[in-house]
């Protein structure tokens, strides 16, 4: 009788390299920048990749390699590679993948540095963008070219939660002989698993919830194992976007309570959500666990949960200059809440995205992503819901 593969919930806390010899229950964090090689002729070939063996902290580490191997398993993924933060990974896989003359097809709800970093930095180097309504399908496939090698994007996404179908966008990609690669920051591996539904990467900050405290940086991409060892192991080696131990060690902890985390902190941004929907100085609500969300049936059929712990909502005003007044109004207005432009911490985190995450984009690309002058983000963290509400009532009904 064969085994039965491990639930995800169990290999949250138990996929990790193996043991040392002084039998560890907690995974060991190893602080070393070198290590000894058993002989002349061993280190020749760890060091030609014909032998596996650690051999310098820039190409790998024990503590890493856990991280690696849980986040992997998480994900359902052949393997993983990890990097110090998730722009490095974003970084690693463009400069493992492409090439000048090369055409990435990109959300243009995304991350506004990943906007950035590929819009504008990688143009330098000749590779060429298309940035289309995250959406919208006809568009994507209207942005494909024959140069076109990859399609990048995140769902639900940042800040507007808006949410792409991952299997339609997959088809798409392999059709025109590209790879699809999904940022799964918001939704994490509790929630969503792009690969099982056709994506061929999966691309993680570990700054926020997979540490879920907000105390390291991280990054990650998730893929095959010809992929992580041919494509991107030799750019990190190259390149040194290295994840530090520690900073590893931290996120593989937080990995084990991953799943807990995920599911009350979604389960407090629904009611947030719902009562956000109903105060009078609200225009708008963005969370895909509303009825009201356009791709609502969307992410109940791809994702488990609530609809994650992201929401995003806009004050009523008569105009641009008014509607960012009164959003500094409501986050000035904070008492118990933090103003931070991090997510995925325990603690409720809120911010202004159009004058942080999105500041550097011009105005008209904030205007694509739909990132207005009223718009707040809202990370729900761990707090009793009513009072996150009463925090936020403070400024709301003083507009």
């Amino acid at each position: 009788m064969s085994e039965q593969p491990l639930h995800r919930d169990t290999l949250a806390v138990r996929a990790a390299a193996e043991r040392s010899q002084y039998g560890e229950n907690s995974e060991a964090l190893y602080l070393t920048s070198g290590y000894v090689q058993p002989s002349a002729e061993a280190a020749a070939r760890r060091f030609a990749g014909d032998e596996d063996g650690f051999t310098y902290g820039r190409y790998g580490n024990p503590t890493v390699a856990s991280f690696e191997q849980r986040l992997a398993a998480l994900e359902g993924a052949e393997a993983c590679i990890s990097t110090a933060s998730g722009m490095s990974a974003i970084l690693m896989m463009c400069m493992g993948l492409l090439k000048a003359g090369d055409h990435v097809v990109c959300s243009r709800s995304m991350f506004g540095s990943t906007i950035k970093l590929i819009g504008s930095d990688l143009a330098k180097f000749g590779v060429e963008s298309s940035f289309v309504p995250q959406t919208d399908l006809a568009a994507w496939k209207a942005a494909i070219q024959p140069n076109t090698r990859l399609l990048f994007a995140e769902t639900p996404t940042n800040p507007l939660t808006e949410v792409c179908d991952i299997r339609a966008l997959a088809d798409l990609a392999h059709n025109a002989g590209a790879l699809l690669c999904v940022d799964n920051c918001f939704a994490t591996p509790a929630l969503q698993q792009p690969i099982a539904l056709g994506a061929d990467i999966v691309m993680h900050s570990g700054t926020k919830y997979l540490d879920g405290q907000g105390r390291v940086m991280a990054g990650a991409l998730c893929s095959t194992q010809e992929r992580v060892t041919k494509v991107f192991l030799p750019v990190l080696k190259s390149a040194g976007m290295t994840l530090a131990p520690f900073n590893a060690w931290v996120v593989l902890k937080g990995l084990e309570t991953l799943d807990i985390r995920m599911r009350a902190q979604s389960e407090r941004a629904l009611g947030l959500a719902r009562w956000l929907e109903a105060h009078p100085s609200v225009e708008r609500v963005y969370y895909p666990g509303l009825p009201s969300h356009p791709q609502h049936q969307l992410a109940l059929a791809q994702q488990s949960g609530n609809g994650g712990a992201v929401l995003s909502f806009v004050v009523k005003a008569a105009d641009a200059d008014q509607a960012r007044a009164r959003a500094f109004h409501v986050l000035d207005s904070l008492k118990v809440m933090s103003l931070s432009t991090n997510l995925g911490d325990t603690k409720t985190l809120m911010a202004h995205p159009a004058s942080t995450s999105h500041g550097r984009l011009t105005e008209a690309q904030r205007q694509d992503a739909g990132v207005v002058q009223g718009l707040i983000r809202v990370a729900v963290g761990l707090e009793h819901l009513n009072d996150i509400q009463a925090d936020l009532d403070r400024g709301l009904s003083s507009l």
